[in-house]
């Protein structure tokens, strides 16, 4: 009996120290890099440094940047697109961080693009794009909670005068549109275009692309004709054709989205209670 017993005790232990082993390896096989930007150079104006410190790594989903610098004259603007971060555009950006030593958690693939705010340093080569990809080999990380988006309009770009998503006759047609209307997250957009103008609808994602009708980063896609579009979140909200000279000639629209009020949901007792009390009477002094 007493030897059974430390049989099952070895066996236990034997099992911990495998699962904590596999544990281990694959924790470091998958952990997350963390990358210093510019190496011993830092965060600073240095002409092509950038370019060179990128070239040849592999962002992943879940990778940082540590960005550090002088926190007196410096700074770390996220943009949103190509062309601002081509002109060192600094007007409209997706993120600024100012502590001397910002870590930037990259929580997502695709192309992040940061710049120095100071116009000057930027040219200068104080500027980062870089491509983030997912690795296969690590586990996908969980989606953001999903949230449960309030009822809203559903507005048919363009309305009916014009057919909804087409060239229109006067180049700001759709400026005039979008500007009369308050848009609140939960509302939708409906582009409606015939199959015979082979055109299509991409969101994008800053105020330079769509200024200069740049196609060539967008957020999404659309092209069936019948697109919906739901405003999920507040901001400033682009869409342009792709075709050639439409949005020149004034196929694009821009539409401010507001936050909806937080109204509290009442419980169904408490429905009830307001619902009787409609009929209590009333007293008469």
């Amino acid at each position: 009996m007493a030897a059974t017993a430390t049989n099952k005790i070895n066996t236990m232990i034997l099992r911990f120290f495998l699962m904590t082993t596999t544990f281990t390896i694959l924790l470091s096989c998958c952990s997350a890099t963390v990358y210093k930007v510019g190496d011993a150079d830092g965060w600073t104006a240095k002409d092509d440094v950038y370019y060179s410190w990128a070239e040849g790594k592999e962002f992943h989903v879940g990778d940082s940047l540590v960005f550090e610098y002088d926190r007196s004259s410096n700074d770390v603007t996220q943009v949103s697109g190509a062309l601002e971060y081509q002109f060192c555009d600094s007007s409209s950006p997706k993120a600024v961080y100012i502590t001397g030593h910002d870590t930037v958690t990259l929580t997502e693939p695709g192309f992040y693009y940061f710049i120095s705010s100071n116009h000057v340093q930027c040219e200068s080569g104080q500027r980062l794009d870089i491509l983030v990809v997912h690795d296969p080999s690590r586990p996908i990380p969980p989606p953001p909670p999903s949230k449960t988006l309030p009822f809203g309009k559903t507005y048919k770009v363009g309305g009916d005068d014009l057919k909804g998503w087409s060239v229109p006759e006067e180049s700001d047609f759709y400026y005039k549109w979008s500007e009369e209307k308050q848009f609140l997250v939960g509302d939708k957009l409906l582009f409606e275009y015939s199959e015979e103008a082979n055109d299509d609808v991409l969101e994008i994602s800053g105020d330079l692309e769509f200024k200069y009708c740049d196609p060539t980063s967008p957020v999404s896609v659309h092209k069936t004709g019948h697109d919906l579009v739901t405003l999920t979140k507040p901001g400033v909200h682009y869409f342009i054709s792709s075709k050639t000279g439409h949005c020149e000639a004034g196929l694009k629209l821009r539409v401010v989205v507001g936050s909806r009020p937080n109204v509290p949901k009442l419980s169904p007792l408490d429905r009830l209670a307001r619902w009787l009390r409609a009929f209590r009477p009333h007293h008469h002094h």
